[in-house]
């Protein structure tokens, strides 16, 4: 039985990483913040962010890839997660691969999204030969729709009710990015 090589991109400032038991506790702390979960349906348990981490850190042993915890390398600590996702969620394009992220507030505007994202980008489109990476998110979350268009996504202009938010809630209409592996060959060198 062949064992499965875990690919760990990284960037000049970030390493994206399989999650280690040391993530838990900043990713706890980062998921009951208000503003960083501002976007979605609620802020999270400890119970619900350790579930999640355990479920990350488990597709990538089983993949070789997935959703990693990203370190700031000239601290050397978690600081946010950033990744490759297949959504479990009927949505459109399903199945599909998205690319998702999210970080500590501390760490916002220093570009650690983007760079992390391209990274991303990278190892989806050049080593695992996906065809499309697809983004989405509530309408009103400008702050991802500015990362997905600083890493060349396109706004399909498609906007969809997403499965697993509730009906009530505005959180509810999202958009849809996408982004094709030609694209990504014609407009991105990283």
């Amino acid at each position: 039985m062949s064992r499965i090589q875990i690919i760990e991109p990284k960037t000049p400032r970030l390493q994206l990483r399989q999650w280690t038991p040391g993530d838990r506790d900043a990713f706890a702390a980062m998921s009951v913040d208000p503003r960083v979960m501002e976007y979605f349906p609620s802020t999270l348990t400890r119970t619900e962010s350790d579930a999640i981490a355990e479920t990350c850190e488990a597709l990538i042993a089983e993949r070789g890839w997935g959703v990693w915890a990203v370190e700031l390398l000239k601290i050397g600590e978690f600081i946010g997660m950033t990744g490759l996702h297949i959504p479990s969620a009927e949505v459109p394009y399903s199945p599909c691969v998205e690319i998702l992220w999210r970080f500590s507030r501390p760490q916002w505007g220093n570009g650690y999204a983007t760079e992390a994202a391209a990274a991303a980008l990278t190892v989806g489109f050049k080593q695992l030969a996906i065809q499309e990476i697809v983004s989405f998110a509530a309408v009103n979350n400008h702050r991802s729709r500015a990362v997905m268009e600083r890493i060349n996504m396109v706004d399909s202009g498609e906007t969809f009710e997403h499965p697993e938010i509730p009906e009530s809630s505005p959180l509810r209409e999202h958009c849809l990015y996408k982004f094709s592996v030609e694209r990504w060959w014609r407009a991105v060198v990283w």
